[in-house]
């Protein structure tokens, strides 16, 4: 039996939320992407970070270990990287997309990896060299991934409410399922059997053929990341709100619920020994559970005392800040992380911080942030005000949290 050393302690290292996260074979490595634009390898074995990679121009989305010991990186850049363990610069860059990637999946045989993109796309990369084949039929974002274990199809799932069940021979067109609900997840057992969720926190089972075999409401928000246990026995669906169901597949029962702080889970693998999940999620933090008794492993999960707005109890505007405090820091000794410092934000032009990375359409905005520009910034959102932002997107409908929001600013920002 293989020995996986116990867990003690949750891993803490990426400045914005966790996005990816992939385990190895036999249990040591882990392969985690964030929205702060680096992906880290750990050990699980000695819970240290071994290197951090930095190549991609934006969020990295999707990561996979490879069979031959090196990484994969894929980014909101639309770039996959692959690296070898070491090295600080990726051996290869694969470019093509012309959106971001989303997910990648390695097939049975370690010889091809697979992209689904934004670009309504999915790539099959050959590891060996050569152009990519594109997969097209999609009509909206495409969000998972996978490949059978017999390596003969490649499974796709999208917005448009489709799952693509690709014969990888080209015998055949492929099966096109459509199901109620735009689907962000898909994973596949041993056995052929498919699972994919999405935006109605439904999961829905298919056959291999893409028959219904059923489905199970792991709640009523949306599901943003899947994972099946190795032994295929157990799925992990994690949702927007920080909770993951443990489905049992076989009974098509929900075991458990796992209840993190209360921001989105936006990736989950499981460990060899089917019994050990790893989250990572909008709070920076990659936990370990225990899925047998639904509890966490290692520190417990609090934001006291380590929480940057304890001192702010009580003020509705640190309340809505809260939102943030996963991406921007307040204090000028505190640094960046996925986003700007905001320390000394009132007065300063848009995207002229010294030391950090802006998107290039934010540097042509002539926005100087006042009390009145971050209001309008929450009032339209992120993506109407400053096109081209990298900042997820927020709107604040009260008048009365807005102003608060800006009160508390004004207060704390100060240097």
């Amino acid at each position: 039996m293989l020995y996986v050393p116990p867990a003690l302690a949750q891993l803490r290292g990426h400045g914005g939320p966790v996005r990816a996260l992939a385990v190895s074979p036999d249990g040591q490595t882990l392969l985690s992407g964030s929205f702060d634009g680096s992906a880290i390898r750990w050990s699980l074995g000695r819970d240290a970070a071994e290197q951090v990679l930095r190549f991609h121009a934006d969020a990295v989305n999707a990561t996979a270990l490879l069979a031959d010991g090196r990484a994969a990186t894929a980014g909101a850049d639309g770039r996959i990287a692959i690296w070898t363990p070491g090295k600080q610069q990726p051996d290869s860059v694969l470019e093509g997309h012309t959106a971001p990637i989303v997910a990648l999946a390695l097939s049975p045989d370690g010889a091809t990896l697979a992209s689904a993109s934004w670009d309504h796309t999915v790539r099959l990369w050959p590891l060996a060299g050569g152009a990519p084949r594109v997969l097209e039929g999609h009509t909206q974002n495409v969000n998972g991934v996978t490949f059978s274990a017999d390596g003969k199809f490649l499974i796709s799932a999208s917005y448009d409410l489709t799952v693509r069940i690709w014969p990888l021979d080209r015998s055949t067109s492929p099966a096109i399922v459509t199901l109620p609900s735009p689907l962000n997840s898909v994973a596949v057992s041993s056995d052929g059997e498919i699972a994919t969720a999405g935006a109605d926190g439904k999961i829905y089972f298919l056959d291999s053929s893409g028959k219904s075999r059923g489905e199970v409401a792991a709640g009523s928000i949306p599901v943003i990341a899947m994972a099946l246990s190795r032994d295929d026995a157990l799925l992990a669906a994690a949702d927007v709100r920080g909770s993951v169901a443990i489905i049992d597949r076989k009974a098509r029962t929900l075991v458990r619920r796992l209840v993190g702080p209360g921001l989105p889970v936006w990736s989950v693998a499981f460990m060899p020994d089917n019994g050990t999940l790893i989250t990572g999620g909008a709070d920076s933090m990659i936990r370990r559970w225990n899925v047998r008794t639904g509890e966490p492993i290692g520190a417990a999960i609090q934001e006291s005392p380590n929480d940057p707005l304890a001192a702010y109890a009580g003020d509705r505007g640190a309340e809505v800040f809260r939102a943030c405090i996963a991406c921007h820091t307040l204090a000028p000794d505190q640094g960046n992380k996925a986003g700007p410092t905001l320390s000394g934000i009132f007065g300063r032009r848009i995207a002229t911080l010294p030391g950090y990375n802006f998107s290039e359409p934010l540097k042509k905005l002539d926005i100087v942030w006042t009390p009145e520009t971050v209001s309008r910034l929450f009032e339209i959102g992120p993506a109407a005000y400053t096109p081209g932002t990298k900042m997820p997107e927020q709107i604040i409908g009260s008048d009365k949290d807005r102003q608060a929001l800006v009160e508390f600013l004004a207060r704390v920002t100060k240097r």
